[in-house]
């Protein structure tokens, strides 16, 4: 068996909303996006708003992560405190709001949102800070 490396392309801004529109539809505006946003405040109380850039994975996941080079603590619930580069705070986040939307949201789109929750789990497990996205995610 082979493994592979799954790869991340940054969505250029001219295709955000083509992008967002085929992989989620109106669900991204009204659900997705506003969840990730909340679940990224509420890990980092440091977090105030950012522009976030979007990536598409080769494995056909989608996350999203503040644009800047700071680092974040995270206090989560499951008792993780720890900090988290803005890159792997969007990661968790989206895991996050992936993980609650699929239990929360109609059936069609649940399911869309459960896929891409295991297609970005899988994408964390090459990044360099997945011991702690698994600590912050557990």
């Amino acid at each position: 068996m082979t493994e592979t490396t799954i790869t991340r392309q940054l969505v250029p801004e001219s295709k955000r909303l083509s992008i967002t529109a085929e992989l989620f539809g109106v669900n991204f505006p009204l659900l997705l996006e506003p969840a990730v946003f909340n679940f990224a405040g509420q890990l980092a109380h440091a977090y105030h708003g950012a522009y976030w850039h979007f990536y598409r994975l080769g494995n056909g996941g989608f996350y999203m992560a503040p644009d800047t080079e700071a680092r974040f603590r995270v206090v989560c619930e499951n008792c993780y405190e720890g900090a988290l580069s803005a890159d792997a705070l969007g990661i968790t986040a989206c895991l996050y709001a992936y993980s609650h939307l699929a239990f929360t949201a109609p059936t069609a789109i649940a399911l869309i949102l459960a896929e891409h929750y295991h297609w970005l789990r899988e994408f964390m497990f090459e990044h360099p800070e997945a011991r702690q996205i698994l600590q912050a995610i557990d």
